[in-house]
């Protein structure tokens, strides 16, 4: 399923909780920093998955891209240059933003099931990252994802 931008665009209060999504922050973090109960979170970032057409269970970077990948959240500008990353390293940082589960995202960028882990952790050393959302968050301030993947969400966000 292809999507080109959500169903509708984010509330100024949804897009105010989605900014800490893309911040590396998870829902109880959320609800900490912005003093709202965490049902409250847990119900808007439930109606912003269903804007952005991400499924209920689709990780934090997945949500991330989609929120960059449609406009809803500016990427921040980097702080350091963006790093030498080779076309194995995009097809897996692809597969990050696309998919949600471990055997998916190693399908999708062609690795074998047992050397994601390895493959994630080095990548995520060579940029800097502290996990994954950071990882699609800085992607996106480096422009580092192909023009085809603006405005596109694949089958992805597996479920």
């Amino acid at each position: 399923m292809t999507a080109l931008a959500p169903t509708q665009r984010l509330t100024p209060s949804e897009r105010r909780l989605a900014q800490h999504v893309v911040e590396g922050l998870n829902a109880r973090e959320i609800a900490a920093a912005t003093q709202l109960k965490l049902g409250t979170v847990h119900s808007t970032l439930r109606t912003v998955r269903w804007k952005l057409r991400c499924p209920e269970r689709c990780s934090l970077a997945v949500v991330a891209h989609r929120l960059l990948d449609a406009g809803e959240i500016t990427a921040p500008t980097p702080q350091r240059p963006a790093p030498d990353i080779s076309a194995e390293w995009i097809s897996l940082l692809k597969a990050v933003t696309e998919h949600s589960q471990p055997l998916d995202i190693a399908r999708a960028a062609n690795l074998a099931p047992a050397d994601l882990r390895a493959a994630l952790d080095q990548l995520l050393a060579d940029t800097g990252a502290q996990d994954t959302t950071q990882l699609v968050v800085l992607a996106h301030s480096w422009q580092l994802l192909p023009a085809e993947q603006s405005h596109a969400t694949r089958s992805g966000a597996s479920k």
